[in-house]
């Protein structure tokens, strides 16, 4: 019984997280009312509150969650050594979140463009670190000459500009396309594009 109701919990609170998630990019956190996401989440109001008492803390659930799934696309710099199936890997995990998590990305975008008013300190707590960790190992790849020179920070920023485009602008990508969103044939040439060119950029083969 205890955990058919965990089940249930983890079931709403991911309901609940996708639904803000959607409205808050649509709407901005200014413009968005909890009574939204309820009606989007389609649960009443008082189930939203029971989970999330208020719209700060759930628009922070978002945005953790968010850089939760990310850190979760970069696991390959720590299962992996060699820089190529490394940054492979990394680039298609984050191109096929901006895929299907478009939202998220609009979110995310959004409050940091606005200077985190909300994550604030709990922004450097989470990322600081995280990529501090990623940097070496690149700063290392160029050590051992396994990598032409290149910044690490200037080369994350590169991959998330990248593949963060096609979530952030995915209206423009759309319209460019004849108004038409990317067939699975288009988004897999644009995923070999975007690997191609940075691989290439730091003297490998993709």
């Amino acid at each position: 019984m205890a955990n058919h109701k965990i089940e249930i919990r983890r079931r709403n609170v991911e309901k609940i997280l996708l639904a803000a998630e959607k409205v808050f990019a649509e709407k901005g956190y200014g413009g968005t009312a909890m009574a939204d996401i309820a009606e989007e989440a389609d649960l009443p109001r008082t189930n939203l509150h029971y989970y999330f008492s208020t719209k700060s803390e759930l628009y922070q659930a978002v945005l953790l969650g968010l850089l939760d799934i990310w850190k979760q696309d970069a696991l390959c710099f720590e299962m992996h050594d060699d820089p190529r199936v490394v940054l492979s890997s990394y680039i298609r995990a984050k191109m096929n979140h901006s895929r299907t998590r478009p939202h998220g990305s609009k979110v995310w975008a959004n409050e940091i463009i606005h200077g985190a008013p909300n994550l604030g300190q709990k922004l450097d707590e989470s990322l600081y670190g995280w990529a501090k960790m990623k940097e070496a190992k690149i700063r290392q790849w160029v050590d051992d000459k396994r990598i032409l020179a290149v910044e690490p920070s200037s080369l994350l920023y590169m991959i998330w500009a990248s593949t963060q485009h096609y979530a952030d602008f995915s209206h423009q990508v759309t319209l460019l396309n004849k108004h038409q969103p990317l067939s699975p044939l288009q988004f897999e040439r644009a995923v070999e594009t975007v690997t191609g060119v940075i691989l290439r950029g730091i003297g490998l083969e993709p």
